[in-house]
């Protein structure tokens, strides 16, 4: 490929002496489980993102796993997720034993349809089925309509998860998800636009009681007592050394947002003659662009195309959740997925880091029109 499709290099030169620095610090006090850099961490990120409370964990599948378990859902218990995401939104709920259901996107934003979502919830609870919560995606970096779900999850008396794995640091009408969700569960696996050098993933809260069982659940359900364990839980730390990588990474990641949206904006104006769909944010909305996806015809036989040139691009997500093998005894919304369906085949992602260059986008752009 002529350039990365994520240039984490670029990132790693801006702050390398930082990271050099922070890292080194952890390898002289040896403190490398749950040491000073996590707490002071998991403050910091609480800041940024207007939550009372942060706390670490191994990465963002057990970053959803643990409210589940918090909130005490299991087997029997129905959990709403869009189906057009990564897998691990689905997986967490199976793992806790608990069933997905999937909802269809909405088809402007890719981010859960509240429409679907009320057809789905009205559907189990039909059924005689037990709705419990549900999670919404800030998919490719934007947030979800959180107003509108939220309203939903109140009338039905469900708890909401914002799955914001790509979407750290996204605002709606100048809040974070946290403004409307009861948990917001995140993700550091390095290409994420916060990401660490390994895995990680933090949860963010409001509530004390929930943090404080949170805390306990990320280590092995760890009681009060010396030795005691009151719960079953996890192993899920987030260890010392990537906690410091991500405390130098938070420092520049608004001015990190900020360039991706620059970015997001030049790709856009050079798209706008062309017939492709490029991506539209909420009404109100800032997205740190995950990704920059856009819809186009003969999506894979462009994607060949623009590899042949030595552009990289990626196609998400061509199997939506409810479609793969491990997933398709789940129920769906009676809605069908429409808008899952028409995506899948037809959503292509163009680079996209802080440190794209004008050439690059050109280089980028001028390919794509030339297919």
């Amino acid at each position: 490929m002529k350039f990365p499709f994520i240039d984490l290099q670029a990132q790693r030169a801006k702050i390398s002496i930082e990271i050099d620095t922070a890292i080194a610090k952890v390898l002289d006090h040896g403190q490398f489980i749950l040491g000073p850099e996590v707490t002071e961490f998991e403050a910091s990120l609480a800041a940024f993102e207007g939550a009372k409370f942060g706390i670490g964990c191994a990465n963002g599948t057990d970053a959803i796993i643990l409210p589940l378990m918090a909130y005490k859902i299991s087997k029997g218990d129905i959990v709403f997720c869009p189906s057009w995401t990564y897998a691990a939104t689905a997986e967490a709920i199976k793992l806790v034993g608990a069933t997905p259901c999937f909802v269809d996107i909405d088809p402007a934003t890719y981010t859960l349809c509240p429409k679907s979502l009320r057809l789905a919830i009205e559907a189990q609870l039909k059924a005689n089925k037990k709705p419990k919560a549900v999670i919404a995606v800030d998919l490719f970096g934007q947030p979800a309509d959180y107003p509108v779900i939220k309203a939903l999850t109140d009338e039905f008396g469900l708890k909401l998860i914002a799955d914001s794995a790509q979407g750290l640091g996204c605002r709606l009408n100048g809040h974070t998800p946290i403004e409307w969700a009861d948990v917001v569960t995140t993700s550091f696996f390095p290409a994420k636009p916060l990401g660490c050098y390994g895995d990680g993933g933090a949860i963010l809260t409001n509530n004390e009681g929930l943090a404080d069982r949170l805390k306990s659940l990320r280590f092995h359900g760890r009681g009060n007592k010396p030795g005691d364990h009151a719960s079953i839980g996890l192993n899920s730390r987030l260890d010392t050394i990537q906690a410091a990588i991500l405390l130098e990474k938070l420092k520049i990641f608004e001015a990190e947002i900020t360039a991706r949206n620059l970015i997001a904006d030049k790709y856009t104006h050079a798209l706008k003659s062309n017939v492709i769909r490029t991506p539209q944010v909420i009404t109100g909305g800032r997205s740190t662009w995950a990704q920059y996806s856009i819809e186009v015809e003969d999506r894979d036989n462009k994607i060949s195309a623009m590899k042949a040139a030595a552009i990289p691009v990626a196609a998400y997500y061509p199997l939506p959740t409810h479609m793969q093998t491990a997933y398709q005894d789940c129920p769906i919304s009676p809605d069908g997925l429409p808008h899952t369906m028409a995506a899948k085949d037809k959503v292509m992602a163009l680079p996209m880091h802080p440190y794209l260059s004008d050439e690059n986008i050109q280089d980028v752009t001028e390919t794509l029109a030339s297919l």
